[in-house]
């Protein structure tokens, strides 16, 4: 497993291959469907972004309310397919990647290949696990969504995977050699 601070190991996240495991650590920002909508319409619209995409990493969750005594309820990701229809203009916006889980149609693997940047994954079925490796979570726009608001997460240690290299490398392809 390599531990990634996101800020400072930048480059070295997009050096590595699909399939690698990571602990990755710094601020992400929870975008589901209706947030990647509105953040789609604002940049046809140009209209100013409530938080910077340039360098930011999406993660596709949504987290619940924290129970008490905790800094975050449940939140794990979810299914990265709704957010293609979105995903390559948030990509040509400067995003570094985004983290989900699932597969990508063959367009966004594309626009992911072009732009240079990451799909991480994470495993699906464990928010209440995952949320023991967020360290502060914070709104940052559209509260009127509820858990689909836009929520600054710091991660500390969060395990995923690549999923799509810069080089075009795919986990979801990915053979095991049984030689």
């Amino acid at each position: 497993m390599i531990s990634i601070q996101l800020g400072k190991d930048d480059q070295k996240l997009l050096s590595l291959s699909a399939g690698t495991s990571l602990a990755l650590s710094g601020v992400v920002y929870t975008a589901r469907d209706a947030a990647h909508e509105r953040l789609s319409s604002m940049i046809r619209n140009g209209k100013p972004l409530p938080f910077p995409l340039k360098g930011a990493l999406l993660f596709y969750a949504g987290p619940a309310p924290a129970p008490p005594g905790l800094d975050c309820g449940a939140i794990g990701p979810t299914t990265s397919s709704r957010m293609d229809p979105f995903t390559p203009l948030l990509l040509e916006q400067g995003i570094l990647g985004a983290l989900g889980k699932g597969r990508r149609s063959p367009a966004v693997k594309e626009a992911f290949l072009r732009r240079g940047a990451v799909y991480l994954v994470a495993v699906g079925g464990a928010a209440a696990l995952l949320s023991r490796f967020v360290k502060k979570i914070e709104l940052v726009a559209f509260e009127d969504l509820g858990p689909e608001a836009v929520y600054s997460v710091e991660l500390n240690g969060f395990p995923c995977f690549v999923g799509l290299d810069t080089q075009g490398g795919d986990i979801y392809t990915m053979r095991e050699d049984t030689r």
